[in-house]
């Protein structure tokens, strides 16, 4: 066999794969319509500004919510990619949501390291990151129904609200670009 139909058969080997692999993530994705009780806890932003919870939330505008620690390698880059497609793919309309990442390592990620991460992933005004007290972290996972026990038992959930007061999509699993392009765009036009 010659060099380029190694080639060709690896990168052919490749995109098979990546097919499959796609395949596995669409057939584990689910959703459902929860709603959730807010706790009235302070959070840390990324620009060093203590900030509510609730009125964070509740700042008038759709609000795609997940959490996220800067040292992972697995889950939280491939959410946090997929949250970057879906920002950029949104183009001018992704300044009317309100894209919200939760540390569920705040000892670890000072909002200096949440904003080298933010750049990391082209995060725009409208994409905001969150540290503070394990206390106010654990209490926010915990509403959310996504703490697992530790850091490293954390699951991908990416949960979408269209307005104050209304449910909240939760969507467990991972979710393409395109998929979460199509949650949000029904989300705003359900009634």
């Amino acid at each position: 066999m010659t060099a380029r139909t190694q080639a060709t058969v690896s990168a052919a080997l490749v995109c098979v794969g990546a097919l499959l692999l796609t395949a596995a993530a669409a057939a584990t994705v689910s959703r459902s319509s929860v709603t959730y009780e807010t706790p009235d806890v302070s959070l840390v932003r990324a620009d060093g500004k203590r900030v509510s919870l609730p009125r964070e939330l509740d700042d008038g505008r759709p609000v795609l919510l997940n959490f996220i620690f800067t040292t992972c390698s697995s889950i939280c880059p491939l959410a946090s990619r997929t949250l970057e497609e879906f920002q950029r793919k949104l183009g001018p309309q992704a300044a009317k949501l309100h894209l919200m990442s939760i540390s569920i390592d705040p000892e670890e990620d000072t909002p200096a390291r949440l904003r080298a991460y933010a750049r990391k992933f082209h995060a725009g005004p409208e994409w905001q990151y969150y540290t503070g007290t394990v206390a106010a972290s654990l209490a926010a996972q915990r509403a959310f129904d996504v703490y697992r026990g530790e850091k490293m038992s954390h699951t991908p959930v990416t949960l979408l609200r269209s307005a104050p007061g209304k449910p909240w999509l939760r969507i467990e699993g991972f979710v393409t670009p395109d998929e979460l392009v199509d949650d949000y765009q029904k989300l705003l036009a359900s009634p």
